[in-house]
């Protein structure tokens, strides 16, 4: 064998890298994204994943013959199982009961595949080179080639390709593998001319895929959601959803519904005003999360608020709030007025850096759904919010479903407590969620509960705030732990509590 082909096959020990690492992770993606809690999700794909892998790798001893032949027709398998399985899966996720069998299934034949690659590799080349140097030459390709998944994935694929092109793109580079090894060991093959056919049609095939994949990404999310889709993409951090139904807009990540434009002034002036109302001297706002503006939108109703800053960790969020004609006229352009900064960044990072003090502060984040966002809820977290609270200031936190789950909305209060605020946890009836919570936060203890509210409120008002401050007996206080970076229990009772409902 010749150096060309000794660095064809140690190219393609890269390639087959690359692209095993990648069915990884675009399979952990798709079951955090239709499943939620990511943690989970992606600790059993991989398990799953690795474990196929080692079985395939045991299953190589017994091809003895035609190495090269078979490692063709794995590699045509592969491109073929792994290119279609984003689609596959989307499409049966709505109607078939035992979706986790399918998800898990294609994993394992996946992994099955992918772990016959690397040693049935090695064998092409064991008479090529020394134990030692074949070792070191087929690892070293072969995490070169996992680091480079590791980094275009999330910073290029998902963003700018989404998962089913992704998936469809990387069956075409295994199933290429398989073409190029086929046409240059032509001579050392049987049935070289089918197996290069079978390269060509199915390339073709999956190319089909990506070139209608955002036909099929379209028809697979309408099968999910009941309204007509009107806007999607994938971003680094989540997938935008936006739906119309008549005049009814409502926003989705990841699944979940963010809000419904029919109902959700009553989240987003319950969220404001019971605290921004009882500070008439509140200058300097601060809001992390919400960059949908719909926070900001009731802020800006208050004339002596001078600056209003929005930290939230994604552009493409923000981006279409500021752009879409129709969430302009929803969020009255709050994001482009000239007293808002929008600082895409994280929350977290951005805290430990600023050094301005907030008047108020409202933190509306994402539901604590997974460890990433859990973090948010921390005693850490709170700690560094505090700092930047001026004296008298106060801050409201979105804290999910005190009816729904209990647990997890005492939790946020517990935690907020153990930093040394004092709380005041309040609720409200938003049709599209149900019961839904919040907690305003003081360093002192004081809080004068507002008797009037501004004008053209639709929802606040002195009566309907009494009513938000009594919490009934299915709602009671519960004992919890606090929550921390290194247990996170917030993730697990909202997990345990909301498994139940959807």
């Amino acid at each position: 064998m010749n150096k060309k082909l000794h660095a064809l096959l140690l190219i393609s020990v890269f390639v087959v890298a690359t692209c095993g690492l990648i069915y990884e992770l675009i399979a952990g993606t798709l079951a955090s994204y239709l499943l939620g809690d990511s943690v989970t999700q992606f600790s059993t794909i991989i398990g799953v994943y690795l474990f196929s892998m080692g079985l395939g790798s045991w299953v190589s001893k017994y091809f003895e013959k035609n190495i090269i032949s078979w490692f063709i027709q794995l590699e045509i398998l592969v491109g073929i199982v792994g290119g279609t399985s984003s689609t596959i899966l989307f499409l049966v996720f709505e109607s078939v009961a035992s979706f986790r069998i399918i998800l898990y299934g294609l994993v394992g034949i996946t992994g099955i595949l992918v772990g016959l690659e690397i040693p049935l590799l090695m064998r092409i080349l064991k008479d090529r080179y020394e134990f030692k140097d074949l070792v070191s030459k087929v690892f070293t390709f072969d995490y070169i080639g996992a680091l480079l998944a590791s980094l275009i994935f999330p910073l290029l694929l998902i963003p700018y390709l989404g998962l089913i092109k992704t998936s469809y793109m990387v069956g075409i580079l295994n199933v290429g593998v398989a073409l190029i090894v086929c046409i240059n060991f032509r001579k050392e093959i049987k049935a070289a001319a089918y197996l290069q056919t079978s390269a060509i049609i199915s390339i073709l095939a999956l190319l089909v895929g990506f070139v209608y994949a955002g036909v099929i990404t379209n028809f697979s999310e309408s099968l999910t959601y009941a309204d007509t889709i009107i806007y999607s993409k994938s971003t680094p951090y989540q997938r935008i959803i936006l739906t119309k139904k008549g005049k009814v807009l409502r926003l989705f990540l990841n699944g979940n519904l963010q809000f419904s434009s029919d109902d959700e002034y009553r989240y987003h002036e319950a969220l404001v005003h019971p605290g921004l109302q009882a500070l008439p001297n509140a200058k300097d706002i601060l809001v992390m999360g919400g960059g949908d503006g719909l926070a900001v939108r009731e802020i800006l109703k208050y004339p002596n608020v001078q600056t209003v800053t929005l930290v939230d960790l994604d552009k493409g969020m923000t981006n279409l709030f500021k752009s879409n004609r129709m969430l302009l006229n929803l969020n009255k352009s709050s994001l482009l007025s000239p007293k808002v900064n929008v600082i895409n960044a994280d929350a977290f990072t951005w805290l430990r850096q600023n050094k301005r003090k907030f008047d108020f502060m409202v933190i509306d984040f994402p539901d604590p759904s997974n460890y990433s966002v859990g973090k948010l809820y921390t005693n850490s977290f709170y700690q560094l919010a505090k700092t930047v609270l001026t004296p008298g200031g106060i801050m409201v936190i979105q804290a999910t479903s005190p009816y729904v789950a209990p647990k997890s909305f005492w939790t946020v209060d517990t935690t907020l407590r153990s930093v040394g605020l004092h709380t005041i946890p309040y609720h409200n009836n938003v049709p599209s969620f149900g019961e839904w919570g919040y907690i305003m936060a003081t360093e002192s203890s004081i809080y004068k509960k507002p008797t009037t509210f501004l004008p053209g409120m639709r929802f606040m008002t002195k009566e309907s705030l009494d009513l938000m401050f009594y919490f009934p007996k299915d709602m009671a206080k519960v004992k919890t732990e606090v929550n921390k970076l290194n247990n996170q229990v917030l993730v697990k009772y909202f997990e345990d509590e909301w498994s139940s409902v959807l």
